[in-house]
């Protein structure tokens, strides 16, 4: 009996986990051809130069990208130099960029504020990378992983959401670039080729709700 009820346990765990990320992202995930949710857009968050920004603030003429991350998860280690070329070339072609980290460092300390201020440093970020103070952004968009990506047009509808592309572990495998090839399209004017993928990463540590 005791067997059984171990078996069952290590059968419903995953799900429960799920199930418990999914319930704290509290919103659905946006979805192409959806628009930048008004609730939080002029949110300010503490970047890591000590000014609030919010989303509006760093809107840029042609789009913004909207990028939920964090210090400690593995899934951001192994893209983050990635995350920056393709962020700082982004803002060079009128794509307004901003960084999110939504997780709670007290449930990790290395996703603290001087930790962001440091990786900023490291990685040489030319993007606001913020402090999403409530996690009530994150749960705005439905975002549940880190890092997951938002493209939104000009006019502030969702072009692309997902993946940075198709292999974190190793950049010379990449066979396809999905931020990238969506940044080029809404650049050139064309229909994004993939408007939505998978996000691979860590769950999002949310804040408890107030």
């Amino acid at each position: 009996m005791r067997r059984i009820a171990f078996g069952l346990l290590a059968c419903l765990l995953p799900f429960a986990l799920w199930a418990q990320a999914q319930g704290q992202a509290a919103n659905p995930k946006l979805k192409p051809g959806e628009l930048l949710p008004a609730s939080v857009k002029d949110v300010k968050m503490l970047n890591v130069d000590g000014r609030e920004l919010s989303i509006a603030d760093v809107k840029g003429q042609k789009g913004t990208l909207v990028i939920f991350s964090c210090n400690s998860c593995p899934w951001v280690k192994a893209w983050e130099t990635r995350i920056a070329e393709v962020g700082n070339w982004a803002q060079t072609q009128g794509i307004g960029v901003i960084m999110i980290n939504p997780n709670d460092p007290a449930k990790n300390s290395e996703d603290r504020y001087e930790v962001m201020q440091q990786r900023t440093k490291e990685r040489g970020f030319k993007f606001p990378y913020v402090v999403d103070a409530t996690s009530d952004v994150a749960r705005a968009f439905g975002a549940t992983h880190t890092p997951e990506f938002f493209l939104f047009d000009s006019q502030g509808k969702l072009v692309y959401t997902g993946a940075l592309d198709d292999n974190a572990r190793n950049p010379e495998a990449v066979k396809e670039r999905y931020l990238k090839n969506a940044l080029d399209a809404l650049l050139a004017g064309r229909p994004v080729p993939v408007s939505q993928t998978k996000s691979i990463g860590c769950t999002i540590k949310f804040r408890e709700k107030t």
